[in-house]
């Protein structure tokens, strides 16, 4: 018998007030929707990303590098450690992207690979682990003689599909070889990695080695056991002075972190976005409970007399709001189970696809779930009024409780109204005194609407200010070099020395270039845990760099700086003292400074010196005179150094952070999207129960005579003005303590960021957003009020 007043009560009011009901509908929906798919996009990154590494069976550290090397060593190694599952030497032979072309079967359309920063590697498939998945079914293929697999990014950033034609240009001919797939990379997915592999046979990789034109290079793989340190084993093969170290070490923990940051990203942002709504659908579920229990309370003053306890007379109310909520609930779950494949569309392409377990239905059940009872939970404390309703003053008086309270405030309000100088205002002034006073006397019912266009500040500010700080050319500074117009890469070539020589040279001559900052890599030693480990150094002239430090001061002479990830691994920072040691030559240096840096898994250093010769690799930037185009100069020198990797740096960042930039742009015109679109659902709501409780008073005020006019001027400044208000508080918040969020976030995910300063568009940030948030409660403020001009308002006293 209660349960069906419940629901009869319940289905009754949502029948009498549609309108509220819709609209607080849409904005739960809306939450729970952002908050399902927040949980099912991380659910499937996990997933796929466990998956693939379960069949792909990436290595849990590996070394590349460049050069002779002594296998015995290695072998010797290997026979040492207990710790060691498996490994193996895997060889690859780098191709410059100009020296890779491509032949679409479809309409002979040609191109290369020039476009591309990363190096293009050849390899074969491994024997035990490492391998290279078949984009269709997760299958390990083996590619036949004349066939290549190649990766799922080159396959779309090109439309290459079977059947085309790749060509890789040697020192004696031309091989072509048919694309038979493209293949998913474990340890080379993401864009931030410096490499992709291409799948090719057995006897193809043979002859392409015999052929010449390409850079040797081995990448040395381990497995290692269950339960074994990867730190320890990691400072144990770097203090071996025998063993091959000349490129880039990786782990598998940095490998994990790497591939899952940018759809990681968007998971995040959609939790952020589904708390922010989830905040104003509360604000706003408590405003209408308390607003129907103000209605209602004649009714509520009936059932405490005929004996009703106050919990059920609670939860007669609460059945509403369990209906309404339970409902979007279901709604904004069914739609994120229709949405999820697009959001994931990246994640099915790049990594395997996942099963479907149990853990894939419970994770965004049990988020819808909490989602529920906060809500159902914060209703009901706001319900507990009702049990402190008086009888007689509901019945006879119509007042609650919170009616006393608010009658005191009206009593104060109209003290102070008393003792103002409306007799000595011009008429011209007392609609914006009333406005004014109103607020002040009513200010914590009107509190909900600058509190909603704040959160949704936040909510389409941060999105926004983060994208285009990861597309600001001043972003590099992040990826530990510095903000110029070129870079040239020379990694690990034959001659290095010469062909950076020779670069630097022609740089300097050409007219159009004002400075070239020349920096060598090189390999030095540090004492460590367990004795001397491989130190990479970056050694060159920083006096007038433009990196930015996190702490500290770039170096200078006898100095050197961190990358935040080395400081917090050796303990050090600015002002410390640090011993380094080149072959058999010790120095000391001093911490200049701690910067952030992204790349080479983060553990980066830069030593003010002379460039020198014998370094593995080489980074040259430079700057352009004003009005050169550093696209245009960038091919240029490509084409005339083959060796190199000449880009423009805005080149260079765009494709570095392709993944990333495109999963915040679509979680920007999202929240855009939610957050307008919430606005404007709760300035309607809300102004819409505002005008249904002030009918008295606008009554009164025309009986005053003001005209509907001013009334109308008088609620819409009063709108505007909280608008206002909301907007520029959310938005100062979003470019300060929204740093620290993000900031926060980063530091968290050990991608090397320590301190994130926002680089915003000032013009949509600070000036297109929030005017779109104005213009969208003047809108609504405008749409509310237009009924008063054709209403008998004088009908309102009665």
């Amino acid at each position: 018998m209660i349960r069906r007043l419940y629901l009869r009560r319940a289905m009754g009011d949502l029948r009498q007030n549609p309108g509220v009901t819709i609209a607080l509908m849409t904005v739960l929906a809306l939450s729970a929707f952002l908050l399902s798919s927040g949980a099912m996009v991380m659910e499937r990154l996990a997933g796929s990303v466990g998956q693939m590494f379960s069949v792909a069976k990436p290595p849990h550290f590996l070394q590349m590098h460049t050069g002779e090397y002594d296998r015995e060593a290695l072998d010797s190694f290997a026979a040492e450690r207990s710790d060691i599952d498996s490994w193996v030497v895997q060889e690859m032979l780098g191709n410059d992207g100009q020296l890779v072309s491509w032949t679409k079967q479809a309409d002979g359309s040609q191109g290369d690979l020039s476009e591309s920063q990363i190096d293009n590697l050849f390899v074969t498939q491994n024997p035990n682990f490492d391998f290279l998945l078949n984009a269709d079914d997760d299958s390990i293929p083996t590619p036949a003689a004349g066939e290549v697999f190649i990766p799922v990014a080159v396959a779309q950033q090109f439309e290459l599909s079977i059947g085309d034609t790749l060509t890789v240009q040697t020192d004696e001919k031309e091989e072509s070889f048919r694309v038979a797939g493209a293949v998913r990379d474990a340890q080379m997915a993401s864009s931030m990695s410096s490499a992709t592999r291409f799948l090719i046979s057995d006897k193809d990789f043979d002859h392409l080695l015999a052929a010449g034109g390409a850079s040797p290079e081995i990448m040395v793989e381990y497995r290692l056991t269950d339960g074994a340190d990867l730190a320890s084993f990691q400072r144990a093969y770097e203090s071996d002075s025998a063993l091959p170290k000349n490129g880039q070490a990786v782990t598998g923990v940095m490998i994990r972190i790497i591939n899952m940051l940018s759809d990681g990203l968007v998971a995040i942002a959609f939790a952020f976005a589904a708390f922010l709504l989830i905040v104003i659908a509360l604000l706003n579920a408590r405003f209408v409970i308390r607003g129907s229990l103000e209605d209602e309370i004649h009714e509520i003053g009936a059932m405490r007399a005929i004996g009703l306890p106050p919990r059920t007379i609670a939860r007669l109310y609460l059945s509403q709001y369990a209906v309404i909520t339970l409902v979007a609930c279901l709604l904004g779950g069914a739609l994120s189970t229709i949405a999820i494949s697009g959001f994931t569309a990246s994640i099915r392409a790049n990594f395997s696809e996942a099963p479907v377990t149990a853990v894939t239905i419970l994770v965004p059940l049990a988020a819808l779930a909490a989602m529920f009872f906060i809500v159902i939970g914060i209703c009901a404390r706001t319900l507990r009024q009702v049990a402190r309703a008086d009888v007689v003053g509901a019945l006879i008086h119509g007042i609650s409780s919170a009616g006393k309270r608010a009658e005191r405030e009206a009593r104060r309000g109209a003290k102070r109204v008393s003792r103002s100088l409306f007799s000595r205002a011009r008429p011209s002034g007392i609609g914006a005194r009333l406005v004014l006073r109103d607020l002040r006397a009513e200010r914590r019912d009107w509190a909900i609407l600058p509190l909603v266009f704040f959160l949704v500040a936040i909510l389409v500010t941060i999105p926004l200010n983060l994208l285009t700080t990861f597309e600001s050319p001043r972003f590099v500074t992040y990826l530990g070099a510095p903000d110029r117009d070129l870079r040239v890469d020379i990694n690990f070539v034959e001659d290095g020395d010469a062909v950076s020589a020779n670069i630097r040279s022609t740089l300097e001559q050409d007219s159009r270039v004002t400075a070239v900052y020349p920096y060598a890599g090189m390999l030095y030693e540090i004492q460590g845990e367990e004795g001397w480990e491989v130190f990479r150094v970056e050694v060159g002239d920083y006096t007038d760099t433009s990196l930015a430090f996190a702490t500290g001061h770039a170096p200078g002479e006898g100095e050197i700086a961190l990358s935040t990830l080395n400081a917090e691994k050796y303990g050090l920072r600015p002002g410390d003292s640090l011993t380094v040691k080149e072959e058999e030559s010790e120095r000391t240096v001093t911490v200049s400074g701690v910067y952030q840096d992204v790349t080479s898994g983060g553990y980066t250093a830069k030593l003010q010196g002379n460039v020198g010769e014998h370094a593995d690799r080489w980074t040259i930037y430079a700057d352009l005179a004003s009005g050169t185009d550093p696209q245009e100069i960038a091919r240029e020198y490509q084409e005339q150094y083959q060796d190199a990797a000449v880009l423009a740096m805005q080149s260079y960042l765009s494709q570095t952070l392709s993944y990333i930039i495109g999963s915040l742009r679509a979680v920007a015109l999202i929240t855009l999207a939610f957050g307008i679109g919430t606005a404007a659902l709760i300035t309607v709501l809300f102004l819409r129960l505002r005008l249904t409780k002030d009918r008295t008073k606008v009554g009164v005020l025309t009986t005053l005579g003001f005209s509907a006019r001013e009334i109308i001027a008088q609620f819409r400044a009063k709108a505007l003005l909280l608008v206002a208000v909301g907007t520029v508080l959310g938005t100062l918040f979003a470019a300060t303590l929204g740093e620290q969020i993000i900031s926060a976030l980063l530091s968290a995910s050990g991608t090397g960021i320590r301190q994130l300063s926002f680089i915003p568009n000032p013009w949509l940030s600070y000036l297109g957003y929030p005017a779109l948030l104005l213009a969208t409660g003047a809108v609504g403020a405008i749409i509310l009020t237009r009924t008063l001009r054709h209403t008998n308002r004088s009908e309102w006293l009665r």
